[in-house]
Order: C-alpha cells, then structure tokens, then sequence
C-alpha cells in the first residue's frame, strides 16, 4: 500500500492511497471568518495551507458532517461541488441534497478506479459526552479498507466511547486519524478528542500510526499538536505518533518503518 497525507488544516486533509484521492472534512475559508451557529459562534484564525484550486480532484469526499462550520466552512461548501463523490451522514446528506450520499454507521459502499476498488464503511461518532446528541447532531467517522493492506480509521469529531471501542473490535488498523484538539464551546467539556482520549485510542488500537489532525486553526480548539507530541512521549506512545507538517504530502508506513 501508499500512502501519504496531506494536512490542510483543522479536520481537513488529503489522503492519497492506491491511486485513490480523497479529502476529509474541507474548510478553505480565510482566517478571521467567525460563523454564527444556533448556539454558539465560531472563529477561524488560520488558513488552509493549501487552496481549494491547489487541491486536484478527488475521488471523494469524507464528510463527517455538514452543520458545523468548522469541518464544512463556506469555500468548503463550494467545493464539494466538484467532488465526484460526498460520502456524510444521512441527515447532512439530505441538508445538502446533489450527489451528497449518507451512510449509517457500519453501512459499506465501493470507490472504483483504474481497476482498484477501495471499501469505505462509516463509523459511530459521539461529537460531546452522552447526552449531546441532540444538540451535536449526527457525526460519523470512516475507516478504509484497501484490499492488500490494513485498513485506515478515520475518527471524525468523536470523543473516546464505547463506539470508538467498538470500531477498535471490528478493524485491526494500520492508520488512525483521531480528531483531536479538544474543542470547547457549550459548556466545560470537549467535543473532540483530548490528549486522553486520544492515547486511548492509540491503546485501543495497538498496531497503528497515529495521525492526529482537528488540532489547529480554530479558537475553541483547547490543545494542540505539541500537547499531543507531549503526551504521547511522557506515557511512552511517542514512537507512535506522526504530526504532519501542514501542506506537505508525507507518506505513511507501517509502524515501526524507519523513514
């Protein structure tokens, strides 16, 4: 398998594997944008290391989904447009209405290319504590699997539950993107993946690299990358966790590949 990830900034990144593109959650609008939700307003302070025209074509989009502005901001929106494929959430996949396609957790579908074929199956995600489903609304994560090599897991906004667990059960991965950064916004809690949550996943899946992105960029993000590098070091994971640099495409090995 190659593999190589472009971070882009935020939840957003593209992942290039067997031939296949495909882009996470995209948010390209400029920094100082602040976006009015329901119940809170978010702040974007830095932009997207790469523009959306310096993107190419994907073969698709994984969406975790649409009603926050911080993993579908409006240039995002504009892009999606021109993406062969939105794979989000059944709700986001009505909101958004085209060619957007919503998946239920554990429910499968094919990418097709050149002769290749790569399977994506959607995953639960918890966006807060229990209890914040109605106000999060729904999110799911997304693991690949390409057919000669260890499938990829791709967190979403999630915190650590038994619905990550369960997707630990089911898939031995050889990459997890966890989204991290804990984001605060409603109350004193996270939306997203501390550094706890994170080395659990990390434990939880023991023979995966750990690629964190949903670290940067963003006001009510409450830690960061080097939160994570300290983390991981201190509790003896460090040799497990890849921080990518933003805009540079960096390949991915098997864990305990040298580079």
């Amino acid at each position: 398998m190659t593999l190589s990830i472009t971070l882009i900034g935020g939840p957003t990144a593209l992942i290039e594997i067997d031939g296949f593109r495909l882009l996470t959650d995209p948010t390209f609008d400029a920094p100082g944008t602040a976006y009015q939700l329901p119940h809170v307003k978010l702040e974007k302070l830095a932009g997207p290391a790469l523009g959306a025209d310096k993107i190419g074509e994907v073969d698709a989009v994984l969406l975790s989904h649409d009603q926050h502005s911080d993993n579908l901001d409006h240039s995002g929106k504009d892009f999606l447009r021109h993406a062969k494929r939105v794979l989000t959430t059944e709700a986001g996949a009505k909101r958004l209405g085209n060619h957007a396609e919503g998946l239920a957790p554990w429910a499968t579908t094919e990418l097709s290319k050149n002769g290749k074929s790569l399977t994506v199956t959607a995953t639960p995600a918890r966006h807060g504590p229990a209890g914040i489903e109605p106000l999060s609304g729904d999110v799911i994560g997304f693991v690949l699997s390409p057919k000669e090599s260890a499938p990829i897991y791709i967190s979403g906004d999630t915190v650590w539950y038994d619905g990550v667990a369960e997707v630990a059960r089911r898939f031995k991965a050889g990459v997890v993107l966890p989204f991290a950064g804990a984001a605060q916004t409603r109350g004193p809690f996270h939306l997203t993946m501390d550094t706890n949550d994170t080395i659990e996943t990390a434990r939880a899946f023991p023979d995966a690299v750990i690629v964190p992105v949903h670290t940067d960029g963003w006001a009510h993000f409450r830690q960061s990358a080097q939160d994570l590098r300290a983390t991981f070091d201190t509790l003896g994971f460090g040799k497990r966790l890849k921080l990518l640099q933003p805009g540079v495409a960096t390949r991915i090995g098997p864990l305990g590949e040298t580079s």
